[in-house]
């Protein structure tokens, strides 16, 4: 019961962050919530780093903090995919 309480208390605390990344894409590529969670959650996937480390990134960039360089190439590509599936009005 104490593991659960603790994991729900990380989740608590971490998901403020998540809503800010979303916040950001959401402002910056003019997207909707959704959107903007799956291109977190692929990012997190094929990066093999975990949510909120992906999330604390990109707040961290609206910072002038440099986005760790595992990252920089999968945040290029969902913007990419991103692009392309809005361009084909998916």
């Amino acid at each position: 019961m104490y593991e659960e309480a603790e994991q729900l208390k990380k989740a608590l605390e971490r998901r403020p962050v998540i809503d800010m990344a979303s916040g950001v894409l959401m402002a910056t590529w003019s997207c909707a919530a959704e959107e903007a969670w799956q291109v977190l959650v692929r990012v997190s996937q094929y990066a093999n780093t975990k949510l909120y480390d992906v999330a604390r990134a990109v707040v961290a960039a609206t910072q002038h903090q440099p986005v760790p360089v595992h990252l920089q190439d999968h945040l290029a590509a969902a913007a990419t995919a991103w692009r392309a599936r809005r361009a084909d009005g998916a």
